[in-house]
């Protein structure tokens, strides 16, 4: 038997396998797809404190092997999560993480206390890498000296498992991974979308409403696990490795490449089941390879070059 379970901090997750917030909604929407307490672990889409409108339309663009976003993180604010969302996605077998978003410091700090009182909610990734908001999001992650502000004072609010999710868009993100760890984080998850464009050649504007979005999908896939297997080599503490996996064979490359865990996104799209063949695939891999435990493989290619 196949050992698949991870712990992050002092959270345990059954196998490795989370959704990527943004791409699956508070959960309820794939429960006609999959079983989702089947996963490691599910991180709900973008909250903020107050409602959110989003961009305007158009906000998502297909790409050459990927997709262009600009959504902005559309929610109904802190009140209606705890009121109406809340109840419903407590009763997931499963951990249920909230990714807390904000356009000002004090916005980040009121969201973590808020989420730190609800019982079932055992962490929060926190974003400062949304590059689809024209307040804070990836202006927050981008400068050290704001990454480590927020990040530390998140931290004096939130007793739980703190993740922070890291932007690609910098040139060393390795020093952002460091701060996040100085400051207390139990783990960082990489990378968020990359900034990019595409124009529309017949009406010859930009496809998106907000000119540049968020890129996701298989043409990021290889400079994020780049950025993935840098920051395992930096930092003690957990990487979660997302962009691009459509696959368990996607999955397995960032595990080897030093991820204790992994995100799915733009794949559930496509397939809204493919989380849970990603999860059978890593357990057929590691049975035919001879490996008794998900652990084994963890930064593998830094032993084997």
């Amino acid at each position: 038997m196949v050992n698949l379970g991870v712990s992050i901090g002092n959270l345990y997750f059954r196998n490795p396998v989370l959704t990527a917030s943004g791409t699956f909604g508070y959960g309820s929407e794939f429960d006609d797809f999959i079983d989702v307490s089947r996963l490691g672990g599910i991180i709900l889409k973008g909250l903020t404190m107050e409602p959110r409108e989003g961009n305007p339309y158009p906000r998502m663009a297909e790409t050459a092997s990927g997709m262009l976003n600009a959504v902005g993180l559309q929610n109904k604010g802190v009140d209606y999560f705890e009121e109406h969302i809340y109840p419903r996605v407590a009763g997931y077998d499963t951990n249920v993480i909230v990714n807390v978003n904000g356009s000002y410091l004090e916005d980040y700090i009121a969201l973590a206390e808020r989420i730190d009182k609800l019982q079932k909610i055992p962490a929060i990734e926190l974003n400062i890498s949304c590059p689809n908001v024209k307040m804070g999001g990836m202006a927050f992650g981008t400068d050290p000296v704001t990454a480590r502000e927020v990040v530390r004072s998140v931290r004096a609010v939130f007793s739980k498992v703190l993740i922070v999710k890291l932007s690609p868009n910098v040139t060393d993100i390795t020093g952002f991974a460091r701060i996040a760890e100085e400051e207390g984080a139990d783990s960082v998850s990489l990378v968020n979308t990359f900034l990019g464009m595409k124009v529309n050649i017949n009406t010859m504007k930009p496809a998106l409403s907000t000119v540049t979005g968020g890129l996701s999908g298989p043409a990021i896939k290889p400079v994020a696990l780049r950025m993935v297997w840098q920051v395992a080599r930096a930092v003690s503490i957990p990487v979660i490795g997302m962009g691009g996996i459509m696959t368990a064979a996607d999955a397995i490359e960032y595990f080897l490449a030093g991820a204790s865990a992994v995100q799915i996104g733009t794949a559930s799209f496509i397939d809204p089941g493919c989380s849970v063949a990603i999860i059978e695939g890593i357990e057929k891999y590691l049975s035919d390879k001879g490996f008794g435990d998900i652990k084994e493989i963890v930064g593998l290619i830094n032993k084997n070059r």
